[in-house]
C-alpha cells in the first residue's frame, strides 16, 4: 500500500535527535529521505554514541549505535562535506529537487555554505525549509547552542519533575528533542499543504526551548492563571488526587482517580467507604486542599496489598489503575506484540542480519507506515544518490 507521503524528498542536514526524529517520521509515512553526513566527523554525532552498538557481522566495528538507529531508518546516507565547493553543489542539486530541507545548524551557520533558507527559498521558491535550534533564529539567546538537557533545564520542565526534597530531574529520555522533532513535522506538513495550494514555499523557525515551554501544558497554564510557581510533586497530579504512583506488598501500582465516582468505587475496594463522604475529600477540589491528609490514610491500606490483586479489583470496579513496568517488561507484553511496536529490520552486515528497534504508533488505516530501510551505514548511499543527480561547482 502507498505511504501519505510517497513521492516527496526530504533532504536532511540533521543530526543529534531532533531532526532525526522528524525525518524519520516523514520516511516512515513514505517519504524519500536523504540524510546527508560530514566525513570529517564520520557522520551523525550519535552513531558513536555508545555502546551499545548493533555487532558487525563476525565481530567487524559497527557505527550503528542504538542511539543512531532509534531515529535513523527510512534514510539513504550520503557523505558530503558543506564546508567545500563539491559538497555544496551537491546539497544544492539535491535541494533542488527536494520539497523540504530541515537542518539543525546554529543560526546563520549555513550562510557561509550559500545554504541558508533565503538563499535556497529565492532559488528554489516551492521550497519548505525548516530550521530547528536550540533557542530559534530570533532573541536574545538564539546564538546560544541547544541540547536537550539545557532546553529541559530553561523550559521549566525539570523544576516540575522528580522527588520534592531532590534535585531537579530531567526526563529519562531526549524528551525535549523528541518533541522538537514532532512540532517540526506537523509544522512541515502544513507548510507542504500551503505549498500545494499556493506554489509557496516558506522557512520554518523551531526551537528546542520554544516547544519545551508549550508542552509545559497545564502547569504552564496554572501559572499563568494563578501566579503561583508550580512545585515537585515526585508522581503526585497537580489538579487531581489521588493519581499517582503507590507501594504495594511487592512493588508499585498506579492509581488514577478521575473524578469522584470513580472515588467512591476506589474507596469501596480498599474497604474505606467513609471517606467520600467526609466533607475533606467529597469533591477533588477537597481532595486537592486536603491532599497530604488523604495519601496519608491511603497509602498504608495499598502498602498492604499485592500489586496483582490490587490490580485487578481496581479494574474490576472501573478504578483507573496499572503497573509500574521496567523496559524488558515493556517489550515482553502482549500489548507490544499486538500493536506492533516492536519491530526487527533486516541488515545483512550486523551480527544476526538483523536489527531491532521501536514501532511507529501510527496506524493509517489506508496509507500505512512502512519500514522499507534500516538505519543505514555512513555514507553507505553516495555513490547510488550520486548517479541520479549532477552536481555544478
Amino acid at each position: 500500500m502507498p505511504g501519505a507521503l510517497d513521492g516527496l524528498k526530504i533532504l536532511d542536514l540533521s543530526r543529534i535527535l531532533a531532526g532525526p526524529t522528524c525525518t524519520q517520521l516523514l520516511g516512515d509515512l513514505g517519504a524519500e529521505v536523504i540524510k546527508i553526513e560530514n566525513p570529517g566527523t564520520g557522520g551523525d554525532d550519535t552513531r558513536s554514541w555508545g555502546p551499545p552498538f548493533a555487532p558487525g557481522a563476525g565481530g567487524a566495528p559497527s557505527d550503528l549505535s542504538a542511539y543512531f538507529m532509534a531515529a535513523n531508518r527510512n534514510k539513504l546516507s550520503v557523505a558530503a562535506d558543506i564546508a567545500t565547493p563539491e559538497g555544496q553543489a551537491l546539497v544544492l542539486a539535491l535541494a533542488a529537487e527536494a520539497d523540504v530541507v530541515i537542518e539543525n545548524f546554529k543560526p546563520g551557520g549555513l550562510n557561509r555554505y550559500g545554504l541558508d533558507a533565503e538563499t535556497l527559498l529565492l532559488r528554489f521558491p516551492r521550497l519548505v525549509y525548516c530550521s530547528i535550534s536550540g533557542f530559534g533564529q530570533t532573541g536574545p539567546n538564539a546564538a546560544k547552542p541547544g541540547y536537550d538537557l539545557m532546553a529541559q533545564g530553561f523550559g521549566g520542565i525539570m523544576s516540575l519533575t522528580g522527588d520534592p526534597d531532590g534535585q531537579p530531574m530531567k526526563v529519562g529520555v531526549g524528551i525535549a528533542d523528541v518533541m522538537c522533532g514532532m512540532y517540526a513535522c506537523v509544522g512541515i506538513l502544513a507548510a507542504l499543504r500551503h505549498r500545494d495550494a499556493t506554489g509557496q514555499g516558506q522557512h520554518i523557525d523551531v526551537a528546542l526551548v520554544d516547544t519545551q515551554i508549550a508542552w509545559l501544558i497545564n502547569e504552564g497554564v496554572n501559572y499563568l492563571t494563578s501566579g503561583q510557581v508550580p512545585e515537585r510533586r515526585g508522581n503526585g497530579h497537580p489538579n487531581i488526587v489521588p493519581y499517582q504512583v503507590f507501594a504495594t506488598l511487592d512493588g508499585h501500582v498506579i492509581v488514577a482517580v478521575g473524578n469522584d465516582g470513580q472515588f467512591r468505587r476506589f474507596c469501596g475496594v480498599l474497604g474505606a467507604g467513609d471517606l467520600p463522604d467526609d466533607p475533606r475529600f467529597a469533591t477533588n477540589p477537597a481532595r486537592l486542599e486536603n491532599r497530604e491528609a488523604l495519601i496519608a490514610l491511603i497509602a498504608p491500606m495499598l502498602a498492604a496489598r499485592n500489586s496483582a490483586g490490587i490490580v485487578a479489583e481496581l479494574e474490576q470496579a472501573g478504578v483507573p489503575v496499572g503497573p509500574v513496568q521496567t523496559v524488558d517488561q515493556v517489550f515482553a507484553s502482549d500489548q507490544v506484540a499486538a500493536r506492533e511496536m516492536a519491530i526487527t529490520m533486516p541488515r545483512d552486515d550486523v551480527e544476526g542480519g538483523e536489527v531491532r528497534l521501536i514501532g511507529n504508533p501510527l496506524h493509517l488505516s489506508r496509507t500505512p507506515v512502512s519500514y522499507r530501510r534500516a538505519p543505514p551505514r555512513f555514507g553507505q548511499d553516495t555513490d547510488s544518490v550520486l548517479s541520479r543527480v549532477k552536481p555544478k561547482a
